[in-house]
């Protein structure tokens, strides 16, 4: 660019800019990555996401604006990851005290995707959006979660699945919140010698492709329990 180009230059010209021009052309080279890297070699027919969030400590010192605790900075990144292509395809930087499923509202379902969360991410208002857009969601249930068993579903009694079952969500929010049916898979993983539960709107799959796309995930060191899925 010359030697007239200098670094203050450049910092002068960035900070004039509105940093949606920035957040425009990364997606723009985001999509262009996600289109060489799609493939049809996955398991399972569809889009598969995973979705989950870190936090990044920064020096408060520096980064007043970004307050996290008393003496400590700090900014958390939301990001959903396309299990196929393995780039993210949406990204939410927020203050680092906010909780993680706040980051769900920003989230733009797509019709016969797979969504897969963790437990940080168990709120049926929000699951339910993914219902509405004729989404699936994979979510790994908490122990202390109140289920009404409506009937069991066949499965081999000699495999790792323990059950599988359809139910319905107990008490009087939730099931407002979520008044469908919801499908219960109870999975236990050889190699990490874990049961999983799993929560899942999806009714076709087996509950071993359930437990699949769920382990697909901590492959990825994408879920932040999934170093205990592997």
């Amino acid at each position: 660019m010359g030697k007239s180009v200098t670094r203050s230059n450049l910092a002068k010209a960035n900070g004039k800019r509105d940093s949606r021009i920035f957040e425009a052309f990364a997606y723009h080279l985001i999509a262009l990555a996600r289109e060489k890297r799609q493939n049809s070699d996955f398991a399972i027919k569809g889009q598969v996401y995973a979705f989950d969030s870190t936090t990044i400590d920064l020096c408060l010192n520096v980064f007043w604006w970004a307050k996290f605790r008393k003496n400590k900075g700090g900014i958390k990144v939301s990001t959903l990851f396309d299990a196929i292509t393995q780039i993210p395809a949406f990204v939410h930087i927020s203050t680092a005290n906010i909780h993680d499923v706040n980051a769900m509202d920003m989230l733009v379902y797509e019709p016969e995707a797979y969504y897969i969360f963790d437990r940080a991410y168990i709120d049926f208002q929000r699951l339910f959006k993914v219902i509405q857009h004729s989404g699936f969601s994979v979510v790994r249930a908490k122990s202390n979660l109140r289920f009404s068993r409506m009937y069991g579903l066949k499965r081999d009694k000699e495999k790792d699945v323990k059950c599988d079952q359809i139910s319905k969500l107990t008490g009087f929010y939730i099931s407002k919140y979520y008044p469908q049916k919801k499908r219960r898979v109870k999975f236990f993983d050889k190699e990490s010698e874990i049961t999983f539960m799993f929560l899942t709107n999806n009714f076709e799959l087996s509950a071993e492709e359930i437990a699949y796309l769920y382990k697909i995930a901590g492959k990825l060191n994408f879920l932040s329990s999934g170093s205990n899925s592997t």
